[in-house]
């Protein structure tokens, strides 16, 4: 194993282990939100994510699932990634994301537009494991949806 593969693994237990984001955070009234439940029925992975908007911003991303290592380190890394950017740029940051788990190994993540999302790149050698890293931000893109509904 690398160097590189290393660190990589490292930030994603790191990441497994110290979960930003973990745990519903309640909205007060009028704010505007969205939330996604999401579940793999392949391997029982799921989370119920939530995003608060103020205007285009992303000002809060928490969430609560139960899961592998992969995916709750997903949803951490993603908690870190979206909060405080606008909504755009993270669709944009989601869909690098997505090219890199449909990448099957052959690409590697750009640690400038995905920071620690980057280390997640080895996982997309294994396609079964690819819906674990994916899981929360399925479930961020449809929060978001539901924001601007």
């Amino acid at each position: 194993m690398s160097e590189l593969d290393q660190l990589y693994q490292q930030i994603i237990l790191d990441h497994a282990k110290v979960r930003r984001g973990d745990g519903l955070v309640e909205t007060a009234p009028g704010t505007c939100t969205g939330e996604s439940m999401q579940h793999n029925p392949v391997c029982g992975d799921q989370i119920r994510l939530r995003v608060h908007m103020d205007g285009a911003t992303i000002k809060d991303v928490s969430w609560e699932g139960d899961g592998c290592s992969i995916s709750m380190a997903s949803a951490s890394v993603l908690t870190e990634l979206a909060v405080g950017i606008e909504r755009e740029e993270f669709l944009g940051i989601l869909e690098e994301f997505r090219e890199l788990m449909r990448s099957r190994g052959t690409k590697q993540g750009d640690e400038e537009i995905l920071g620690d999302a980057a280390a997640f790149a080895g996982v997309s050698k294994f396609p079964a494991r690819v819906k674990c890293a994916m899981l929360s931000w399925v479930a961020a893109e449809a929060a978001l949806l539901a924001a601007n509904s």
